[in-house]
């Protein structure tokens, strides 16, 4: 299968595409797709990329995505089923006027923050029943009339963008493996070393070449790539490992000392290791 583009499986006659993706993981290859998609977490957890940002997904979690927006939800190893309920179309699926009309005026600021993917932080509950409607519902007008309620709960929600940039040019197929290999190998395998070169390799560039072409994509160095996966690792691991040390937490995500785990991961988080664990563990018992 193509790691991008990605095509979404439809009939010729859908105009709005619901999907339950069920499993051990969900679609862990770095993909875009024309659709919309609008994604509710029911169970499982991991890391995702969005754009130049990698953050952490939980249960619960309702979360969008523009128009040939790049992104991957990687699980985390878990006994828990992943499941999700996930909504696709474009903004000309009901027609190429649709949401021009005055109805959907609203929506305008919805529409341009999908660029840089969406997460939801209100209203979540009465989401969640509706996602739970949709996909009980089997008339094709019942679903849609369900759809915008959804969009309409959407627009009153409170809700914050994932990524800070996303690279305005769509990718082509060759640089969509390209880009797909180094984040699935790197999201796999972070906690060890890696050489500029092991990675150029993988895309059959040059280093320098390689390095130009991952920042022109993403606004940031390979590297840092990597110590944000590490440290979003961590997060999750000082989250729910209350019992493990800092130290043996920043080993096991690849950092050589402790100490170098502690400054990176205050640069990125704006707090350090023992302040992060320390608010997980106030925030479980509230």
């Amino acid at each position: 299968m193509k790691v991008l583009p990605f095509k979404i499986a439809k009939h010729a006659t859908d105009t709005l595409i619901v999907q339950e993706d069920r499993g051990m993981s969900f679609y862990d290859k770095f993909h875009q797709h024309e659709e919309i998609q609008i994604s509710f977490i029911v169970s499982g957890e991991g890391s995702m990329i969005v754009g130049d940002t990698i953050a952490e997904y939980t249960p619960g979690d309702i979360l969008i995505f523009g128009c040939n927006v790049p992104h991957v939800l990687k699980s985390a190893p878990s006994l828990m089923e992943s499941y999700m309920i996930s909504l696709f179309f474009t903004r000309e699926s009901f027609g190429t006027v649709f949401f021009d009309l005055p109805e959907f005026f609203d929506l305008s600021g919805f529409f341009k923050d999908l660029v840089y993917g969406i997460k939801v932080f209100s209203e979540k509950e009465k989401l969640k029943e509706l996602f739970f409607e949709i996909v009980e519902k089997q008339e094709k007008l019942d679903r849609f009339i369900v759809f915008l309620k959804i969009l309409k709960i959407l627009k009153e929600a409170k809700t914050k963008t994932i990524s800070s940039f996303v690279s305005k040019r769509a990718y082509t197929d060759n640089e969509g493996k390209r880009m797909g290999k180094v984040f699935q190998v790197v999201m796999n395998e972070f906690h060890r070393d890696f050489s500029l070169q092991e990675i150029a390799d993988l895309t059959h560039m040059t280093p320098n070449a390689f390095c130009r072409y991952f920042k022109q994509r993403t606004n940031k160095t390979f590297f840092q790539f990597l110590i944000e996966i590490r440290v979003e690792h961590a997060c999750r691991l000082l989250s729910r490992e209350r019992e493990t040390t800092i130290s043996e937490i920043s080993y096991r995500c690849g950092f050589k000392n402790v100490s170098n785990f502690n400054r990176k991961f205050k640069v990125i988080k704006g707090m350090t290791p023992s302040s992060y664990k320390q608010q997980q563990l106030e925030s479980h018992f509230k």
